[in-house]
């Protein structure tokens, strides 16, 4: 399976599409702009009878290249790269980043598309896809897209792991309003992939995706949280409101802004020896955790020397149980 990764060596879960599947989507969008251009040819044969000859020839080209350009454009533009055969094959329109499309990407494609596959009959589309690695047209080549399987099997999905038990509801009253949805998607991407990523690229990747998500959300995230339990934490708040969203009841902390106190109570004791075995799946690789008692501390392996203490929280801090990088 082709993966696509991002700049920050996250693997995306998206596998581009085939050609056959490809090839049976375009037909059958080319069967539908058809049947559009058709009705829409009457419609104007009929309504412009009154007019001489070079006036509908000039409103038919026009017409034409409205409904055959035009369409498809707008179409892929509003659907976010799906369209009517896409959507019956399980197809998307994607950039090379995994991102959706936009209004630039969905006219290069389909000004790029009426040569390669109108005028050739789609010989040059074809040729071009099976030369691809990743099966892309030269529309796609220019518009910087790639067409991948929406559709995958349940059991294949990435799983997200939970946040640690002491966490889950600390923020209940977070603001997360403001989190556009290609945030959610990153966070959801690598923290179902972060056990394959490099220790240090995985670390800064979660210090970014937690520095992005504080600015969105107005509330910078707890001391001495690991940038992926606090990630993980915030995913699960938000699946929590969807579910009493789509159940009718409305939670504490939905409609709070951010400037105020986001979080909800620290535990009043320390982790269990339970808990803080968990440290583990979260900290680094090669972490000294033998010895946590509640309080952080910093990783250190076997090969790097002692280092004198650092400043450590506030008096009044929460005791978070968690080990940050080294």
């Amino acid at each position: 399976m082709s993966e696509l990764v991002t700049g920050e060596a996250v693997a995306l879960e998206l596998r581009p599409a085939k050609l056959p599947s490809r090839a049976l989507a375009v037909m059958l969008d080319l069967l539908v702009t058809l049947a559009a251009y058709f009705v829409v040819a009457v419609a104007l044969l009929v309504s412009t009878s009154g007019l001489d000859v070079a006036a509908q020839a000039a409103l038919s080209i026009a017409v034409s290249v409205l409904v055959l350009v035009g369409g498809p454009i707008a179409v892929e533009t509003l659907s976010h790269g799906r369209s009517l055969g896409k959507l019956a094959c399980g197809l998307r329109v994607v950039r090379d980043d995994g991102g959706p499309i936009r209004f630039r990407h969905a006219l290069v494609r389909g000004s790029v598309g009426l040569v390669e596959i109108l005028m050739t009959l789609g010989v040059v589309a074809c040729t071009a896809s099976l030369v691809s690695a990743r099966g892309r047209r030269l529309g796609d080549v220019f518009a910087g897209t790639l067409v991948v399987r929406e559709r995958v099997p349940a059991a294949r999905t990435g799983f997200v792991p939970p946040p640690p038990p002491w966490l889950s509801g600390r923020f209940s009253e977070l603001d997360l309003s403001a989190v556009p949805d290609g945030l959610w998607l990153a966070i959801r991407q690598y923290l179902t992939r972060m056990r394959q990523l490099d220790p240090q690229v995985g670390w800064t990747m979660a210090e970014r995706l937690a520095a992005d998500l504080a600015a969105c959300t107005g509330t910078s995230a707890p001391y001495g949280v690991p940038p992926a339990a606090y990630l993980a934490a915030v995913v699960q708040e938000r699946q929590v409101r969807e579910a009493r969203k789509a159940s009718g009841v409305r939670g504490r902390g939905e409609g709070v802004r951010g400037g105020g106190v986001a979080y909800g109570p620290a535990p009043t004791s320390r982790p269990s020896p339970v808990e803080s075995a968990e440290v583990g799946a979260w900290a680094a690789p090669g972490a000294d955790v033998s010895g946590l008692s509640g309080a952080p501390v910093r990783p250190r392996t076997s090969a790097q020397a002692p280092v004198a203490p650092q400043a450590g929280p506030p008096s009044d801090a929460p005791i978070t149980g968690f080990v940050p990088p080294a």
